[in-house]
């Protein structure tokens, strides 16, 4: 999409990748993906290696590090998947779930769950995804009018509920302690220092389920990309499309939220460089786009980890300094 940007549209895919180039290119970020998680793997306050282990570092490596660094590849496969296909169904490079309001509305609910009900272990994701999808509901049902829903109208929605939640969210942090206040505070920001097998486990379960189903609604977007009114000519179930499609990025958005906090850019930055190197084809867009997001923030992870050893930095503010200027230069670019 080399002028995706400059008209604030994707355009529908020409034709799609070789697919031998295609195969390579997937391999490749696999081999990419491992590298990196080995990378990640060994790397922190602590330097690790596999060939020689006390009892102390390998509880460092098991314990700690590889929940968290597992953790952060699916939730950056989970908001990567979920940017995608908001982006294949708006054809809009500028939506993503925190434009339109599904993070911010997962970060309230994950906050209730936080402030009220800490002692329930799944409070956080249920909270979180209830959150994401009444967000996502009041987006969609505000930007429906008496033609239909509009790309734009629901753009300005999402702006609006999103700076709706931030300031509900900002009103209720001052019924948290200091304590929690300051755990908040980072959690909001992104972070992943609390990662557990369980909640790997939950997430895992999300970005799979939703990169599967998403693929198997591929060929519906692509011909939605052409318009929305062409795609049902074509047999195209437009309204189920819709609606699986939001509800995917409400779970998928509500269980990383849950799980990391607002990690930001990763569902706006990493479908946008997908598509430039492959093309709009979202038979390959969205599992590609699962594999980049999650080296994206494991990466983005690692360098909060060790930056200022032994203290930690937040992962999002990582993923915003490095997809702020990248995405600056991609519009500048286009």
């Amino acid at each position: 999409m080399s002028s995706g940007l400059s008209n604030n549209r994707i355009k529908p895919p020409a034709t799609a990748c070789g697919s031998d180039r295609s195969l390579r290119l997937g391999g490749s970020l696999i081999l990419l993906l491992l590298i990196t998680l080995l990378a990640a793997a060994l790397l922190g306050s602590e330097r690790l290696s596999f060939f020689d282990l006390n009892d102390q570092q390998r509880s460092i490596l098991f314990d700690i590090r590889l929940p968290r660094i597992l953790l952060g590849a699916c939730v950056g496969a989970s908001l990567a998947v979920a940017g995608a296909g908001l982006q294949a169904l708006l054809r809009n490079p500028l939506a993503e779930p925190y434009l339109l309001g599904v993070s911010n509305g997962a970060a309230l609910g994950t906050m209730l769950a936080f402030a009220f009900f800490e002692s329930w272990s799944f409070a956080r994701p249920i909270f979180a995804f209830a959150g994401a999808g009444i967000a996502t509901f009041a987006v969609y049902q505000m930007a429906k009018g008496r033609a239909g829903m509009n790309v734009e109208r629901l753009v300005l929605s999402g702006v609006i509920v999103t700076t709706f939640l931030s300031s509900i969210i900002v009103l209720l942090t001052s019924l948290l302690d200091a304590a929690k206040l300051r755990g908040f505070t980072f959690w909001l920001l992104g972070d992943l220092s609390q990662a557990t097998i369980d909640g790997f486990y939950f997430t895992l379960a999300a970005a799979v389920v939703g990169t599967i189903v998403l693929s198997s609604q591929a060929k519906a977007l692509n011909l939605m990309m052409i318009g929305e009114r062409d795609a049902f000519d074509f047999g195209v179930e437009v309204g189920r499309v819709r609606i699986i499609v939001f509800s995917l990025s409400s779970i998928l958005v509500g269980t990383a939220v849950a799980a990391s906090g607002s990690v930001g850019y990763v569902g706006l930055i990493v479908p946008h460089l997908v598509r430039l190197a492959i093309g709009s084809d979202n038979r390959l867009v969205v599992p590609f786009s699962a594999i980049s997001g999650a080296i994206f923030v494991v990466l983005a992870d690692t360098v909060a980890r060790t930056a200022i050893a032994p203290r930690e930095l937040p992962v999002g503010a990582i993923t915003a300094l490095i997809g702020a200027p990248l995405f600056i230069y991609l519009l500048k670019r286009s």
